[in-house]
């Protein structure tokens, strides 16, 4: 959910050096902060006080997240008379999420339900675990109804469920038909999945095919850094492995999608944009490019940016292989006031009827599977992307999406490949190897390796 609200967002270089500087204070000051027990689960249910007064339920998130916008709050309160839920919001996640873990270790300015984005939920587990409630015996949460991998990432090391998923971002590739219909390429979305089923560097031939017969039009794809995004979002294994152990700068899978992002950069095949700066939304209007792999969540960002123009000459296709980009998790702090209800209200937004409400208002995709056959999932399609059946295209995605480990650092290795190496190799022509070499030093610095 955080995705729309600017958690993908890249600011510049400078931006990430502070944000690891905050990340090695936050890390330096755990290790005089007391222990906390750890958690032993929901405790008994809270009824209202004896003045008559509601309990109010905080929730903190990043960006427009979706919960509200979608109307879950105030549905809830209807269903439950004696709370009331309030939220709070901080505009971006790399400003959230560091006062986040200062809050935890303190003990002390939570909310009671707390959201994380899924490049930091390993991180979450791995060192605040035992400050956070176990959610996956709350009333009301069925384990089976999750996608498994989803499930898995919200648990920890131990056993305990300490997040519940609320979206995720299965991976498609959205394609102006027009532009293909200039290049002579299919222009119909299952005849255009057919042109890279199964291999992305099938992704990368059509792209070659469409400059042979553009050559002076519009780029193929937006950026190199997003078609590593979306090659690394398809495999198996990315920057950790099953141990923990970082691997990015070994692991042929990352090196395979490097090399294919460099190959689209070198022939000329991508507009040269950074993704979620101001350049990149003015493209989308412009129609500077005919492809961009794209989550669910990115629907609604395309049809903001193209305008009405874009209408009915956007389309969505089946990405080469399945693949996840985005998503996020609540949590419920053990030091709240209201942990009880807390974990309730958890539980019931990230229940899959909720999750398809939040689907049909706002976009997000739900993270539960129970969801997929509820007609607000089944039977959904996009009149902006020509009637596309997305709620079918992303469900198949999701479905197929590996199982992929999730590192402690996952984010901030994204985030510097594709900063500190992809976007140099895409907009300056710096070598692939000199590039790549840059990011791996880089990495081990902000690691301290």
């Amino acid at each position: 959910m955080g995705r729309r609200s600017g958690s993908r967002k890249r600011g510049p270089v400078r931006r990430l050096a502070l944000a690891l500087l905050l990340g090695a204070a936050l890390s330096g000051g755990c290790a005089t902060d007391p222990p906390v027990p750890p958690a032993t689960g929901v405790p008994a249910r809270e009824t209202v006080d004896g003045s008559g007064r509601r309990i109010t339920l905080t929730v903190g998130v990043f960006g427009t997240f979706g919960l509200q916008e979608a109307g879950l709050y105030d549905t809830y309160m209807r269903l439950n008379p004696d709370i009331e839920v309030q939220q709070t919001s901080l505009s971006r996640n790399d400003v959230y999420y560091p006062q986040l873990l200062t809050h935890l270790t303190a003990g002390s300015g939570l909310a009671d339900v707390q959201a994380v984005e899924v490049g930091n939920i390993a991180e979450v587990l791995a060192t605040q675990g035992n400050r956070l409630d176990e959610l996956g015996s709350a009333p009301g949460v069925d384990p089976d109804a999750f996608l498994p991998w989803k499930w898995a990432q919200g648990t920890a090391a131990d056993g305990r469920t300490l997040a519940l998923g609320t979206d995720i971002g299965p991976q498609a590739v959205c394609y102006r038909k027009d532009l293909f219909a200039r290049a002579g390429l299919p222009t119909e979305r299952g005849a255009v999945g057919r042109l890279w089923a199964g291999d992305w560097r099938a992704y990368l031939a059509a792209g070659v095919r469409y400059r042979e017969r553009v050559p002076e039009g519009p780029a193929f794809t937006d950026s190199a850094s997003g078609v590593m995004a979306a090659v690394t979002g398809s495999a198996p294994l990315r920057y950790y492995d099953e141990r923990g152990d970082l691997i990015v700068a070994v692991n042929p899978a990352v090196r395979e999608a490097w090399d294919l992002a460099a190959a689209f950069a070198r022939q000329g095949l991508t507009a040269r944009l950074q993704q979620f700066t101001p350049g990149w939304d003015q493209a989308f209007a412009n129609g500077a490019f005919a492809t961009i792999a794209c989550p669910a969540w990115m629907l609604g960002y395309i049809q903001d940016k193209a305008g009405p123009a874009g209408r009915g000459r956007w389309d969505v296709a089946a990405a080469p292989r399945p693949g996840s980009w985005g998503g996020s998790f609540l949590v419920v702090p053990s030091a709240g006031r209201h942990r009880a209800e807390a974990a309730r209200l958890a539980a019931w937004l990230t229940a899959p009827a909720q999750q398809a409400v939040v689907f049909e208002r706002r976009g997000s995709f739900p993270s539960a599977s129970a969801a997929y056959t509820l007609p607000a999932v089944v039977s959904a399609r996009h009149p902006y992307f020509d009637d596309a059946p997305v709620g079918a295209i992303f469900a198949a995605a999701a479905r197929g999406v590996p199982r992929a480990p999730i590192g402690p650092k996952d984010a901030l290795v994204a985030q510097t490949l594709a900063d500190v190496g992809m976007l140099q190799v895409d907009q300056t022509g710096r070598s692939p190897e000199s590039a790549w070499n840059a990011a791996m030093k880089a990495i081990d610095n902000a690691l301290d390796r």
